[in-house]
Protein backbone atom coordinates (compact mmCIF):
# COMPACT_ATOMS: atom_id res chain seq x y z
CA UNK A 1 0.00 0.00 0.00
CA UNK A 2 1.17 3.57 -1.27
CA UNK A 3 0.84 5.21 2.42
CA UNK A 4 3.18 2.53 3.77
CA UNK A 5 5.64 2.55 1.13
CA UNK A 6 5.63 6.28 1.21
CA UNK A 7 6.43 6.14 5.11
CA UNK A 8 9.05 3.63 5.35
CA UNK A 9 10.98 5.15 2.28
CA UNK A 10 11.26 9.14 2.55
CA UNK A 11 13.67 10.16 0.09
CA UNK A 12 10.64 8.48 -2.31
CA UNK A 13 7.99 10.54 0.10
CA UNK A 14 10.32 13.92 -0.88
CA UNK A 15 10.61 12.94 -3.98
CA UNK A 16 6.24 12.58 -4.87
CA UNK A 17 5.57 15.51 -2.05
CA UNK A 18 5.24 18.09 -4.91
CA UNK A 19 2.78 16.18 -7.52
CA UNK A 20 0.12 15.93 -4.37
CA UNK A 21 -1.24 18.58 -6.02
CA UNK A 22 -1.49 17.38 -9.94
CA UNK A 23 -2.39 13.99 -8.71
CA UNK A 24 -5.39 15.24 -6.95
CA UNK A 25 -6.72 16.58 -9.67
CA UNK A 26 -6.15 13.48 -12.31
CA UNK A 27 -7.74 10.97 -9.86
CA UNK A 28 -10.64 13.21 -9.51
CA UNK A 29 -11.25 13.51 -12.86
CA UNK A 30 -10.57 9.39 -13.81
CA UNK A 31 -13.22 9.15 -11.16
CA UNK A 32 -15.45 11.33 -11.94
CA UNK A 33 -15.23 9.64 -15.76
CA UNK A 34 -15.99 6.43 -14.46
CA UNK A 35 -19.22 8.11 -12.73
CA UNK A 36 -22.27 8.34 -15.42
CA UNK A 37 -24.22 11.12 -14.38
CA UNK A 38 -26.71 9.75 -15.66
CA UNK A 39 -26.81 6.50 -13.85
CA UNK A 40 -26.12 8.96 -10.65
CA UNK A 41 -29.57 10.88 -10.88
CA UNK A 42 -31.30 7.30 -11.58
CA UNK A 43 -30.09 6.02 -8.26
CA UNK A 44 -31.68 9.06 -6.54
CA UNK A 45 -35.20 7.28 -5.90
CA UNK A 46 -34.94 7.91 -2.06
CA UNK A 47 -34.25 12.08 -2.67
CA UNK A 48 -34.99 12.80 1.40
CA UNK A 49 -32.76 9.98 2.37
CA UNK A 50 -29.77 11.47 0.26
CA UNK A 51 -30.66 15.25 1.67
CA UNK A 52 -30.78 14.09 5.17
CA UNK A 53 -27.20 11.71 4.25
CA UNK A 54 -25.44 15.37 2.77
CA UNK A 55 -26.98 17.40 5.32
CA UNK A 56 -25.55 15.06 7.80
CA UNK A 57 -22.63 14.33 6.23
CA UNK A 58 -21.38 18.64 5.50
CA UNK A 59 -23.08 20.12 8.30
CA UNK A 60 -24.31 17.77 11.12
CA UNK A 61 -21.21 16.28 11.64
CA UNK A 62 -18.75 18.86 11.89
CA UNK A 63 -20.74 21.29 14.14
CA UNK A 64 -21.57 17.97 16.10
CA UNK A 65 -17.10 17.24 16.24
CA UNK A 66 -16.73 20.71 17.37
CA UNK A 67 -19.24 20.47 19.77
CA UNK A 68 -17.65 17.69 21.20
CA UNK A 69 -14.18 19.06 21.25
CA UNK A 70 -15.85 22.00 22.87
CA UNK A 71 -17.60 19.96 25.93
CA UNK A 72 -14.61 17.69 26.72
CA UNK A 73 -12.15 21.11 26.09
CA UNK A 74 -9.94 19.78 23.27
CA UNK A 75 -8.32 22.22 22.19
CA UNK A 76 -5.22 22.96 19.75
CA UNK A 77 -4.10 22.08 16.25
CA UNK A 78 -5.30 18.45 16.34
CA UNK A 79 -8.67 19.25 17.63
CA UNK A 80 -8.71 21.88 14.78
CA UNK A 81 -7.78 19.18 12.23
CA UNK A 82 -10.65 16.64 13.81
CA UNK A 83 -13.31 19.34 12.81
CA UNK A 84 -11.99 20.20 9.55
CA UNK A 85 -12.03 16.46 8.97
CA UNK A 86 -15.57 16.32 9.47
CA UNK A 87 -16.19 19.03 7.33
CA UNK A 88 -14.64 16.83 4.27
CA UNK A 89 -16.68 15.01 1.73
CA UNK A 90 -17.51 11.28 1.35
CA UNK A 91 -14.24 9.65 0.22
CA UNK A 92 -14.16 8.47 -3.77
CA UNK A 93 -13.69 5.40 -2.77
CA UNK A 94 -16.63 4.60 -0.44
CA UNK A 95 -18.67 3.20 -2.85
CA UNK A 96 -16.06 0.30 -3.82
CA UNK A 97 -15.43 0.04 -0.12
CA UNK A 98 -19.39 -0.06 0.88
CA UNK A 99 -19.86 -3.01 -2.01
CA UNK A 100 -16.77 -4.69 -0.70
CA UNK A 101 -17.64 -5.67 2.54
CA UNK A 102 -21.49 -5.87 1.14
CA UNK A 103 -22.99 -2.79 2.15
CA UNK A 104 -25.19 -0.03 -0.12
CA UNK A 105 -23.18 0.64 -3.07
CA UNK A 106 -25.78 2.44 -4.87
CA UNK A 107 -26.44 5.26 -1.79
CA UNK A 108 -22.72 5.22 -1.26
CA UNK A 109 -22.10 6.42 -4.65
CA UNK A 110 -24.56 9.25 -4.73
CA UNK A 111 -23.51 10.51 -1.27
CA UNK A 112 -19.73 10.20 -2.42
CA UNK A 113 -20.65 12.25 -5.79
CA UNK A 114 -22.92 14.70 -4.62
CA UNK A 115 -20.61 15.91 -1.27
CA UNK A 116 -17.80 16.01 -3.34
CA UNK A 117 -19.32 18.73 -5.48
CA UNK A 118 -20.80 20.55 -2.59
CA UNK A 119 -17.93 20.00 -0.13
CA UNK A 120 -16.34 23.57 -1.74
CA UNK A 121 -19.53 25.73 -0.44
CA UNK A 122 -20.05 24.00 3.01
CA UNK A 123 -16.31 23.36 4.35
CA UNK A 124 -15.14 26.62 4.06
CA UNK A 125 -18.11 28.77 5.64
CA UNK A 126 -17.73 26.00 8.50
CA UNK A 127 -14.28 25.80 9.08
CA UNK A 128 -12.93 29.46 8.46
CA UNK A 129 -16.14 31.17 9.44
CA UNK A 130 -18.69 29.35 12.48
CA UNK A 131 -15.06 27.36 13.89
CA UNK A 132 -12.74 30.27 13.38
CA UNK A 133 -9.60 27.78 12.27
CA UNK A 134 -6.88 29.43 11.06
CA UNK A 135 -5.72 27.80 8.18
CA UNK A 136 -3.97 30.94 6.57
CA UNK A 137 -6.05 31.48 3.49
CA UNK A 138 -9.11 32.98 3.41
CA UNK A 139 -12.55 31.86 3.40
CA UNK A 140 -12.88 33.19 -0.54
CA UNK A 141 -9.65 31.45 -0.94
CA UNK A 142 -10.21 28.49 0.21
CA UNK A 143 -13.72 28.27 -1.87
CA UNK A 144 -11.87 28.97 -5.37
CA UNK A 145 -9.70 26.40 -4.65
CA UNK A 146 -11.73 23.73 -3.72
CA UNK A 147 -14.33 24.82 -6.59
CA UNK A 148 -11.16 24.49 -8.97
CA UNK A 149 -10.16 20.87 -7.81
CA UNK A 150 -13.73 19.45 -7.81
CA UNK A 151 -15.00 21.51 -10.56
CA UNK A 152 -12.45 21.15 -13.42
CA UNK A 153 -11.92 17.75 -13.35
CA UNK A 154 -16.09 17.45 -13.66
CA UNK A 155 -16.15 19.45 -16.57
CA UNK A 156 -12.98 17.44 -17.81
CA UNK A 157 -14.44 14.30 -17.32
CA UNK A 158 -17.70 15.25 -19.05
CA UNK A 159 -15.46 16.41 -21.68
CA UNK A 160 -13.73 13.30 -22.42
CA UNK A 161 -17.43 11.46 -21.74
CA UNK A 162 -18.87 13.38 -25.12
CA UNK A 163 -15.68 12.60 -26.85
CA UNK A 164 -14.86 9.21 -26.84
CA UNK A 165 -18.45 8.10 -26.39
CA UNK A 166 -20.02 5.69 -23.41
CA UNK A 167 -18.69 2.42 -25.77
CA UNK A 168 -15.13 3.76 -26.20
CA UNK A 169 -15.45 4.46 -22.25
CA UNK A 170 -16.35 1.42 -21.64
CA UNK A 171 -13.26 -0.44 -23.32
CA UNK A 172 -11.13 1.63 -21.73
CA UNK A 173 -12.50 1.18 -18.10
CA UNK A 174 -9.98 -1.21 -17.04
CA UNK A 175 -7.35 0.71 -18.34
CA UNK A 176 -8.85 4.16 -16.89
CA UNK A 177 -9.13 1.78 -13.15
CA UNK A 178 -5.15 1.04 -13.15
CA UNK A 179 -4.29 4.42 -13.97
CA UNK A 180 -6.64 5.34 -10.91
CA UNK A 181 -4.65 2.89 -8.91
CA UNK A 182 -1.17 3.72 -10.25
CA UNK A 183 -2.33 7.70 -8.78
CA UNK A 184 -3.47 6.67 -5.38
CA UNK A 185 -0.28 5.14 -4.92
CA UNK A 186 2.30 7.95 -5.88
CA UNK A 187 -0.84 10.05 -3.64
CA UNK A 188 -0.14 7.64 -0.40
CA UNK A 189 3.83 7.99 -1.19
CA UNK A 190 3.42 12.08 -1.40
CA UNK A 191 1.21 12.78 1.58
CA UNK A 192 3.83 10.78 4.03
CA UNK A 193 6.87 13.16 3.09
CA UNK A 194 8.05 13.84 6.53
CA UNK A 195 5.68 11.89 8.66
CA UNK A 196 8.31 9.11 9.56
CA UNK A 197 11.19 11.65 10.44
CA UNK A 198 8.12 13.64 12.79
CA UNK A 199 7.93 10.06 14.18
CA UNK A 200 10.61 9.28 15.05
CA UNK A 201 11.51 12.67 16.72
CA UNK A 202 8.31 13.04 18.55
CA UNK A 203 6.46 9.60 18.36
CA UNK A 204 4.00 10.49 21.14
CA UNK A 205 2.39 13.38 19.24
CA UNK A 206 2.26 11.29 16.12
CA UNK A 207 1.49 8.20 17.59
CA UNK A 208 -1.65 10.80 19.41
CA UNK A 209 -2.36 11.71 16.27
CA UNK A 210 -2.69 8.45 14.19
CA UNK A 211 -5.39 7.51 17.48
CA UNK A 212 -7.33 10.34 17.40
CA UNK A 213 -7.66 9.83 13.43
CA UNK A 214 -8.64 6.33 14.23
CA UNK A 215 -10.99 7.41 17.10
CA UNK A 216 -12.40 10.30 15.58
CA UNK A 217 -13.28 8.25 12.10
CA UNK A 218 -15.00 5.42 14.16
CA UNK A 219 -16.88 8.23 15.85
CA UNK A 220 -18.20 9.60 13.08
CA UNK A 221 -18.82 6.38 11.51
CA UNK A 222 -21.10 4.89 14.80
CA UNK A 223 -22.99 8.09 15.68
CA UNK A 224 -23.91 8.23 11.62
CA UNK A 225 -25.13 4.67 12.20
CA UNK A 226 -27.14 5.16 14.93
CA UNK A 227 -28.66 8.61 13.56
CA UNK A 228 -29.71 6.43 10.34
CA UNK A 229 -30.75 3.18 11.72
CA UNK A 230 -34.58 4.12 11.20
CA UNK A 231 -33.41 3.87 7.27
CA UNK A 232 -32.81 0.11 7.93
CA UNK A 233 -29.74 -1.39 8.92
CA UNK A 234 -27.89 -1.61 5.80
CA UNK A 235 -28.37 1.64 4.98
CA UNK A 236 -26.93 2.68 8.76
CA UNK A 237 -24.20 1.29 8.11
CA UNK A 238 -23.50 2.11 4.58
CA UNK A 239 -23.98 6.01 5.83
CA UNK A 240 -22.06 5.37 8.92
CA UNK A 241 -19.11 4.17 6.27
CA UNK A 242 -19.33 7.56 4.13
CA UNK A 243 -19.12 9.64 7.31
CA UNK A 244 -16.16 7.74 8.90
CA UNK A 245 -14.16 7.83 4.96
CA UNK A 246 -13.80 11.38 4.50
CA UNK A 247 -11.80 12.60 2.15
CA UNK A 248 -8.35 14.68 2.97
CA UNK A 249 -6.50 14.57 -0.11
CA UNK A 250 -8.82 17.84 -1.30
CA UNK A 251 -7.41 19.30 1.78
CA UNK A 252 -4.29 18.33 1.34
CA UNK A 253 -3.89 19.56 -2.67
CA UNK A 254 -5.26 22.95 -2.02
CA UNK A 255 -4.71 24.41 1.85
CA UNK A 256 -1.25 26.34 1.36
CA UNK A 257 2.23 25.59 2.94
CA UNK A 258 1.78 27.82 5.70
CA UNK A 259 -1.03 26.17 7.54
CA UNK A 260 0.02 24.74 10.61
CA UNK A 261 2.28 21.48 9.85
CA UNK A 262 0.14 19.29 12.59
CA UNK A 263 -2.50 19.85 10.85
CA UNK A 264 -1.72 18.57 7.78
CA UNK A 265 0.20 15.92 9.13
CA UNK A 266 -3.42 15.20 11.03
CA UNK A 267 -4.91 14.63 7.23
CA UNK A 268 -1.72 12.93 6.49
CA UNK A 269 -2.45 10.40 9.23
CA UNK A 270 -6.26 10.43 8.56
CA UNK A 271 -4.90 7.91 5.28
CA UNK A 272 -4.46 5.08 7.95
CA UNK A 273 -7.93 4.68 9.07
CA UNK A 274 -9.43 5.42 5.54
CA UNK A 275 -7.86 2.06 3.83
CA UNK A 276 -7.74 0.27 6.94
CA UNK A 277 -10.77 0.80 9.03
CA UNK A 278 -13.16 -0.84 5.27
CA UNK A 279 -11.34 -4.58 6.24
CA UNK A 280 -10.84 -4.01 9.94
CA UNK A 281 -14.30 -3.94 10.36
CA UNK A 282 -15.47 -6.30 7.65
CA UNK A 283 -16.20 -8.64 10.14
CA UNK A 284 -18.68 -6.70 12.06
CA UNK A 285 -20.47 -5.66 8.86
CA UNK A 286 -20.45 -9.66 7.88
CA UNK A 287 -22.24 -10.46 11.08
CA UNK A 288 -24.72 -7.33 11.21
CA UNK A 289 -25.66 -7.39 7.36
CA UNK A 290 -25.03 -11.43 6.57
CA UNK A 291 -25.01 -12.07 2.78
CA UNK A 292 -28.67 -13.47 1.99
CA UNK A 293 -28.86 -16.53 1.17
CA UNK A 294 -29.63 -18.43 -2.23
CA UNK A 295 -33.31 -19.80 -2.61
CA UNK A 296 -33.01 -23.54 -2.41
Amino acid sequence: MGIFVGLFTPPLAALLRDVVTPVVFSLMTLVLLRVDPVQVLGYLRRPLLVLALLIWLLVASPVIAWAVCAALGFEGPLAAALVIMATGCAATSSPAFARLVGLDGEISLVAAVLSTLLVPFTAPPLALGLMGIDLAISLEGLMLRLALVVGLPLLLSIAIRRVLGPRRLAEWGRAVDGASVLLVVLYGFGVMDGILARLLAEPRFVLAGIALAFAGAFALNLATALAFFPFGKRVALSAGLLSGNRNMALYLAVLPAATDARILMFFALCQFPLFLSPFLLRAVYARLVPEPQPAS
